[in-house]
Order: structure tokens, then C-alpha cells, then sequence
């Protein structure tokens, strides 16, 4: 008999895709790639540019407008602040 029940620390993206959840955020493909680099226990200030390198040399494909449009997201929904350094850049 098959265990149904697995640990969410067995699954790969276990912690984020709970968070997105938790935040009423689908789960997509994207969010959960960049939600796993984000929130790996490391709290640290990062660009839009700079988690776009960070996914490109991971291997994950996903475009820089979609890297901004999940950090709006995640912003809008509490799972992380917006710091303005340079009012250039966000």
C-alpha cells in the first residue's frame, strides 16, 4: 500500500507551496521556483535583476517581467516588503 501522506519536508517545494497558499496565491510553476529561492531561510535584500541571475544559473525559465510581477505579488499579500534603496530601481 501507497502512503498518501508525505511529509511536506520530502517535497521539494514543500514550504513555499504551503506559504503561497496560506497567502491565497496559486501555486504556479514560477511563483513556487522563485517562492523556493526567496524563502530558503536566509533573510537577505535582493533585486528583481539579481533573483532573475539567481533563477537563470538554477535553471529555471521564467522571464524578468515575471520576476517583477511575483515580487509585486508577493508584496501585496505580506509575504514581503519593499525596500527602495535607488527610486530607479525596485
Amino acid at each position: 500500500m501507497v502512503d498518501k501522506f508525505v511529509s511536506s519536508a520530502s517535497r521539494p517545494f514543500g514550504p513555499s507551496l504551503e506559504r503561497l497558499r496560506a497567502a491565497g496565491l496559486r501555486p504556479t510553476r514560477q511563483r513556487l521556483a522563485l517562492a523556493k529561492l526567496l524563502f530558503n531561510g536566509i533573510d537577505r535584500h535582493i533585486s528583481a535583476e539579481a533573483l532573475h541571475e539567481e533563477a537563470e544559473a538554477a535553471g529555471i525559465r521564467v522571464s524578468l517581467a515575471t520576476v517583477y510581477n511575483t515580487l509585486h505579488q508577493f508584496t501585496a499579500v505580506g509575504l514581503m516588503r519593499e525596500i527602495v534603496v535607488d527610486s530607479q530601481r525596485s
